[in-house]
C-alpha cells in the first residue's frame, strides 16, 4: 500500500485518516456551486420542499401505484376517470438530509492521492455543507449496534456534529461494523417523505444487498449513492503485486504476491472490483437512485451536480 501523494485539492489531511479541519474547509468547495433556494419566508425559514412527500398543502394527483397511503386517495379523480388516483402533497417543513456512511474494513484502503475512507469522510461533509447551505437539518449514521445516529440538526451546528462523526468513523476501521444493510435498516426509521438520503459506500457493499432495497427508499425519498474507488482497483498493473496479509495480529503477518499478468488472476481480480462497480453503476438508476463512482483522487465535491435533479413524484 502507498502513502497518498500530494494534491492539489488535499488542504489539510495527510490522506490517510481525515481531520476536522479539512472537512470543514470544504464548505468553500460548495459555496457559489449553486444557490440556496428562497421559501416563502427567506432561506434561513422553513421552505417549501422542492421535493414531493406527504403534507398539509396539496399539489397535484397521480395514478395509484402500489405501496401508496389508500388514506391519500383522490376519490373524485377516481370517480371521474375510472382509475385510482392518489394525491401528491409538498411539504412545509425543513427537510432532512441524511448521511448513510459505510464503515466496511475494505474502505481504509487507498493508492492515489488518500483513502477511500478519507474520500468517504470528505464527500459526507460536503453533503453536509450542501445541506447547510439547502436549509436542511442534518443527521448521520452507520451499521452500530452501540453507536446511536448523530441526531437531526439544522445549521452549521447541525453540520459541525456530523463532520466530527465523520471524522470519528473513518479514523480507522470500527470494530462493530454490522453491515451496509443494516445502516440502511436504521436510516428508514429516521426518513420521513421527502427527505434526501446520502450513501457513502464501497461497490462491494452495495453488490451485497438485494435489489429491492433501493425502490423502496427512492419512491419516497432523494437518494444518492456514492461509490468509493482507488484507481488500483479499477485499472491495476499487469503485474506482480506485494500485499501484507494480516491473519489478526501484528506478528502474523506475511507477504501475499499477486501476478496480475496472469489472465486468471486479472479476471478474479476484476470480479472482485470491477463487476460491482459496475453492476450497481448500471443497475441503481433505473432504481430511481441517483449514483457516481468517486476515485481518490477526484475531486471531493464533483458528484455536486447529482443533487436536486428531477426526479419522480411521489405520494
Amino acid at each position: 500500500m502507498h502513502t497518498p501523494t500530494p494534491h492539489r485539492e488535499a488542504t489539510a489531511g495527510n490522506g490517510v485518516s481525515p481531520t476536522l479541519a479539512e472537512l470543514v474547509a470544504l464548505r468553500q468547495a460548495v459555496a457559489g456551486r449553486r444557490p440556496a433556494q428562497r421559501g416563502r419566508f427567506g432561506v434561513s425559514g422553513h421552505a417549501l420542499s422542492p421535493l414531493r412527500g406527504r403534507g398539509m398543502e396539496y399539489a397535484e394527483s397521480r395514478e395509484y401505484v402500489a405501496g401508496d397511503d389508500a388514506r391519500h386517495i383522490d376519490w373524485r379523480l377516481t370517480a371521474r376517470t375510472g382509475r385510482a388516483h392518489t394525491k401528491l402533497f409538498q411539504a412545509e417543513r425543513e427537510r432532512l438530509s441524511l448521511i448513510v456512511a459505510d464503515t466496511s474494513p475494505s474502505l481504509y484502503f487507498g493508492t492515489r492521492v488518500r483513502f477511500k475512507s478519507v474520500q468517504a469522510a470528505r464527500a459526507g461533509a460536503v453533503a453536509a455543507w450542501a445541506a447547510v447551505r439547502d436549509g436542511d437539518r442534518i443527521a448521520a449514521l452507520r451499521a452500530s449496534a452501540r453507536e446511536a445516529p448523530i441526531a437531526p440538526a439544522a445549521g452549521p451546528r447541525g453540520a459541525l456534529r456530523v463532520l466530527d462523526a465523520l471524522t470519528r468513523w473513518y479514523a480507522r476501521a470500527p470494530d462493530d461494523d454490522a453491515g451496509l444493510g443494516v445502516a440502511l435498516d436504521h436510516a428508514q426509521r429516521l426518513l420521513r417523505p421527502g427527505s434526501r438520503l446520502i450513501v457513502l459506500a464501497d461497490p462491494a457493499s452495495v453488490a451485497g444487498l438485494p435489489a429491492q432495497r433501493w425502490p423502496a427508499l427512492s419512491h419516497h425519498h432523494e437518494v444518492i449513492v456514492l461509490l468509493l474507488t482507488d484507481p488500483l482497483e479499477i485499472a491495476p498493473p499487469k503485474a506482480s503485486l506485494p500485499f501484507l496479509g494480516n491473519g489478526g495480529a501484528a506478528r502474523d503477518a506475511h507477504r501475499i504476491d499477486i501476478d496480475l499478468s496472469v489472465a486468471a488472476q486479472r479476471q478474479a481480480w476484476r470480479n472482485e472490483f470491477g463487476r460491482p462497480l459496475e453492476a450497481a453503476l448500471a443497475q441503481l438508476p433505473a432504481r430511481g437512485v441517483r449514483v457516481q463512482a468517486l476515485s481518490t483522487e477526484a475531486d471531493s465535491a464533483s458528484w455536486l451536480p447529482l443533487l436536486g435533479r428531477n426526479r419522480p413524484l411521489v405520494a
